[in-house]
């Protein structure tokens, strides 16, 4: 099997309170950032218009996309395949026609014949209906990963320290949009839901890992056995992370437009993914079932020294008898078998 590093050993828990630190102010940061600026909701969310055309020929989608940069307007365009395409654009609904004229104009450069297929209206409540959707899709997964990690490790804390860090990585992802202003549709809900399974797998890997080292390595300590694990994992971790990450800069810089969000989302939580499991899953599950355990330990053995160094010491005990006071002489049993004579 590939390695990267054969073998290592980094104390990863002695740096828990750094990785602490800058999540506490990655989250302070977030919630500064959704109070000023918020996140940009694509139509789906918002509500807007959609114009469906039909060309009679082939046309290419970067050529149609385009087109409709040039008329100064925020449009999402969707191919839906036999040179179809559906233009969506924010804006109210008396503002239909407006839009539907800017779109023709905008097309009418290609010097292509189309045909519009339909003019509709997302109202508001259909944006809302398709938010409510999306965020107890992402509440459920969560929650159905806290119930499995929770079964199969038979813990409930790993798997509430998995899903916090799950949490952790859709909260850097919402924050790196509202840094991009980049629109969120339902295309990067689909990214923030796969981030969540792919995060998860590797916290799994590891938690696997551990168990299978308390089971090798019965008195070391849970530091001991997490450093452990995590070390023996980090190379599988870092060439899976590579292999994802490298495969998204691909889809991000030639994907084209209607990936270049999906694969934004995806670099951004597949490297937060590595970062939270290995500095905020383990760490989480150190703390809550062996912090309490390491600062009593001293105290409590205090007193057992103590006890040690002033008890009494024992006795020596009395030198063996010499051998002759075990039984007669062999003079006197020389003289008592004479006077039996």
């Amino acid at each position: 099997m590939m390695t990267f590093f054969p073998k290592t050993n980094i104390d990863f828990l002695k740096y828990r309170k750094v990785y602490f630190t800058i999540s506490a102010l990655i989250f302070v940061l977030g919630i500064y950032l959704f109070a000023t600026k918020g996140l940009n909701m694509g139509v789906d969310f918002t509500g807007g218009t959609m114009v469906q055309v039909k060309f009679e020929q082939t046309v290419d989608m970067a050529k149609v996309r385009q087109a409709l940069t040039q008329t100064g307007s925020e449009s999402e365009l969707q191919s839906y395949g036999d040179n179809t395409y559906a233009v969506r654009e924010k804006g109210a609904e008396g503002n239909i026609d407006e839009v539907q004229a800017r779109v023709e104009k905008a097309l009418d450069t290609l010097n292509v014949p189309y045909v519009v297929q339909q003019t509709n209206f997302v109202g508001p409540s259909v944006g809302q209906d398709m938010t409510e959707r999306a965020v107890w899709a992402i509440i459920l997964s969560l929650v159905f990963i806290i119930i499995y990690v929770a079964f199969r490790f038979s813990n409930i804390l790993w798997g509430t320290s998995g899903v916090i860090a799950l949490f952790h990585d859709l909260f850097v992802m919402a924050v790196a949009f509202a840094i991009t202003q980049r629109e969120i549709d339902l295309v990067v809900v689909a990214a923030f839901l796969t981030v969540a399974g792919f995060s998860i797998n590797d916290t799994i890997v590891i938690f696997d890992r551990i168990r299978e080292n308390m089971r090798l390595h019965p008195r070391a300590s849970l530091g001991e056995l997490i450093n452990l694990s995590i070390n023996e994992t980090l190379s599988r971790t870092v060439i899976t992370s590579i292999t994802v990450v490298g495969s998204l800069f691909i889809l991000y810089f030639f994907g084209g437009e209607a990936l270049n969000s999906f694969s934004f989302a995806m670099l951004v939580g597949c490297i937060c993914g590595f970062y939270t499991t290995v500095a905020l899953t383990t760490p989480l599950v150190y703390v809550w079932s062996h912090g309490g355990e390491n600062r009593e330990a001293p105290q409590a053995a205090a007193p057992a020294r103590k006890a040690v160094e002033h008890a009494p010491k024992p006795e020596k005990a009395d030198k063996p008898a010499p051998a002759h006071a075990a039984g007669p002489s062999k003079k006197s049993v020389r003289k008592s078998r004479r006077n039996r004579r």
